[in-house]
């Protein structure tokens, strides 16, 4: 038996095991029952917004029925078009990380009382479960929590790549948070922000991950990170660019490699191991290598049932091999480029996760 084949049969293991784990973790949870109106608290729901795509307007425009006092507001440089229920504030912030800019500036100038604060990106369709998933840890005390994204409507292959990736795979932030160790893992799409969470904001706004970031700030401090028991709606409708989706995730591994650097092997290793060790059993023929494949793609189709709502069952099973081979392409891709381009610029990312404006050479004449 060759050292290769040796190697192939330990990833194969652990990946069979790794799945194995998260499984045993999914399976006692319990969605808690909802809270009655009057314990409902106030909240401050803060939408950033620069350069809202036709998705994201209409997302805005969703009604959000809440049960308690909800201050809907939207901050961006310009008005868009806004349903009477909703306010504007101007802002445009200076920071590269303008979403973080936005939040700091917002927090500095709305006076506020009793509200608990909710920051939820424009791709997000709000509903009354989102809200009331996010408040009710701050009214208990939380310093933070998030809610993981679940993409729907998915449309040509690109999008359903995404939505497999988000959705159905280890790549999902309901198995990532249950998986992590050291600071939990967080998407910063939907956040409550609790007092610590609003105090680090101001040293955020030159981190690209700012939610991880502040995952890892908050975990210093011993303070915990809740995982919102509702998801955060995020409507993909038409079909998506396979060279934009591949870039956005692309970002997100740099962002990991910046912050978190001990983790980024895990991603091959742990989070999409699938699509590299199927060939190498196909072409290993070896039946042991051939056995744990088979375990680990039974296993990867179960959690991804499991993660699945009961109508998305079957796609869940047959799709979620797209996202891990997305994943995979995008670790890849990462691997190869430094520098990122982001809300219209470019920068460096260096290593802890700051941005540093990338002075790219002027073309001669």
């Amino acid at each position: 038996m060759n050292a290769a084949l040796v190697f192939a049969l330990a990833w194969a293991t652990v990946a069979v095991l790794f799945s194995a784990v998260t499984l045993a973790r999914l399976l006692p949870r319990r969605r808690p029952a909802p809270a009655a109106p009057g314990a409902l608290p106030a909240v401050l729901l803060l939408r950033p917004l620069d350069e809202p795509t036709e998705r994201e307007l209409q997302n805005l425009a969703l009604p959000v029925p809440y049960g308690g006092a909800l201050r809907h507001v939207v901050l961006s440089p310009y008005r868009p078009r806004l349903p009477a229920h909703m306010d504007w504030l101007y802002s445009d912030p200076v920071e590269p990380n303008r979403k973080v800019g936005h939040l700091r500036y917002a927090l500095a100038t709305l006076p506020r009382a009793e509200e608990v604060v909710l920051a939820v990106d424009a791709d997000v369709a709000v509903d009354a479960a989102l809200v009331t998933a996010l408040a009710l840890p701050l009214a208990d005390g939380a310093p933070l929590c998030t809610a993981a994204p679940e993409p729907t409507g998915a449309v040509g292959l690109a999008a359903r790549a995404a939505q497999a990736l988000l959705a159905w795979t280890h790549q999902a932030f309901v198995p990532l948070h249950l998986m992590s160790l050291g600071a939990p893992a967080l998407c910063g799409k939907a956040l409550g922000l609790g007092r610590e969470a609003q105090a680090l904001l101001p040293g955020l706004g030159h981190y690209l991950g700012e939610d991880l970031e502040l995952a890892l700030r908050l975990h210093a401090m011993g303070s915990r990170v809740v995982l919102a028991c509702a998801p955060a709606p995020m409507p993909l409708g038409g079909p998506l660019g396979s060279g934009a989706v591949v870039r956005r995730f692309s970002r997100w591994m740099r962002v990991l490699r910046a912050h978190r650097p001990a983790l980024l092997p895990t991603v091959p290793l742990l989070l999409c191991p699938t699509p590299v060790l199927l060939p190498v059993a196909l072409l290993a023929g070896s039946p042991w290598l051939w056995g744990l494949v088979s375990l680990l793609w039974a296993a990867r189709t179960a959690l991804a049932v499991r993660l699945a709502r009961p109508g998305q069952r079957a796609q869940a099973a047959r799709e979620w091999p797209l996202g891990e081979a997305l994943l995979l392409v995008s670790f890849v891709h990462a691997l190869a480029v430094r520098d990122v381009a982001w809300r219209g610029r470019c920068f460096w990312l260096l290593p802890g996760g700051r941005l540093e404006p990338a002075l790219l050479p002027l073309e001669e004449p």
